[in-house]
């Protein structure tokens, strides 16, 4: 698939006509990262714009000790990095690929000169930071109100419904996650995590196998969530 074949796949970019999106896909880079490298860092310089071409990026709050919180996942089709073009401050969080990933890169002044000409892709953007900021809202509620058991429930829903498929009598999340990724993303301890998994498995709601996560009752994980 060439680059503005590509692009026109992308919700930010696919507006663009025939001229614009040739004009923009000649100045994409690609990048290839492999599984665990980080893309940028907390704290560097945001000079880019990224969209996944293949793979999972997560984005990642770190800590001094070493643990992390995981903001999000991004995957084909995503992009993220806006933030810093935007305001010009330094990187929020890190980035890092949960496996092999390819990403396509748009340096500063690109990405703002397209956006001046492109009305639909501020909309774009602005919808995403919306979306962002809800999450962000719904993760310190979650993490506020709800324990371990329901915190965890919602995030598989989440992750089934946004990278989940069916298969046969389940729902598959075929991201690779670690229970320490899983951690991350409710705010406990891969401890915590390990126990919860085991008492889903017990109840036939969940069951893992090489990483992969499928889910066997979503109505009930549901009610385990509220």
């Amino acid at each position: 698939m060439t680059p503005q074949e590509f692009l026109k796949q992308v919700p930010l970019f696919r507006s663009l006509n025939q001229e614009d999106g040739e004009r923009l896909a000649a100045l994409l880079r690609r990048q290839s990262l492999k599984k665990g490298e980080v893309l940028f860092r907390k704290g560097s310089e945001g000079t880019s714009l990224y969209v996944i071409v293949r793979g999972v990026i997560k984005i990642v709050l770190p800590s001094r000790m070493g643990d992390e919180v995981i903001l999000a996942v991004f995957s084909e089709g995503d992009f993220f990095g806006e933030m810093s073009i935007l305001d010009g401050m330094p990187r929020s969080a890190d980035a890092v690929a949960l496996e092999p990933a390819e990403v396509f890169v748009l340096n500063r002044s690109d990405f703002l000169s397209f956006l001046k000409n492109n009305e639909h892709a501020i909309e774009s953007i602005l919808y995403s930071l919306s979306m962002r900021l809800r999450k962000t809202d719904d993760l310190l509620e979650d993490t506020c109100f709800l324990n371990i058991s329901s915190r965890f429930a919602k995030k598989l829903i989440e992750l089934a419904e946004i990278y989940g498929r069916q298969e046969a009598d389940a729902i598959l999340i075929d991201l690779r996650l670690t229970q320490k990724d899983l951690a991350s993303m409710v705010g406990a301890t891969r401890e915590s995590i390990n126990k919860e998994l085991r008492v889903l498995r017990e109840k036939g709601l969940v069951s893992i196998s090489e990483g992969a996560i499928r889910i066997h009752d979503m109505a009930r994980l549901k009610r385990r969530g509220r």
